[in-house]
């Protein structure tokens, strides 16, 4: 069993940063990869970017060189700085994670068996 609490998330304006977090307890092997999704209201929940326990990060093309996913093992805690924040960024964000995932399916939601209760963001432009 793994257990994910996010927290950071706010309302900030277009062209702002926020950093989320998400800290992680319970089995490490089940945390050999993590992973920032995000859905929008109407949408489906979308992978955001991953990260894996030798910390090689795959991100999705439209937060690519403005999101950086990272992890403080020593923390157990799981972070994402967003930059240059953009309307279309608001979304709920969620802390996912599994075992260590073949890297082709990081950004698939049906990969990751455990998840938080999200973490609310809000660009206003």
């Amino acid at each position: 069993q793994v257990q994910l609490v996010e927290s950071g998330g706010a309302s900030v304006q277009a062209g702002g940063s926020l950093r989320l977090s998400c800290v992680a307890s319970g089995d490490t092997v089940s945390r050999g990869t993590m992973g920032w999704f995000r859905q929008a209201p109407g949408n489906e929940r979308e992978g955001v970017a991953s990260i894996d326990n030798t910390g090689r990060a795959t991100y999705a093309d439209d937060v690519s060189g403005r999101f950086t996913i990272s992890q403080d093992s020593a923390k157990n805690t799981l972070y994402l700085q967003m930059s240059s924040l953009k309307p279309e960024d608001t979304a709920m964000y969620y802390c996912a994670s599994n075992v260590f995932l073949s890297w082709w399916v990081r950004l698939r939601e049906a990969a990751y068996r455990y998840w938080g209760q999200g973490t609310q963001v809000t660009v206003s432009s």
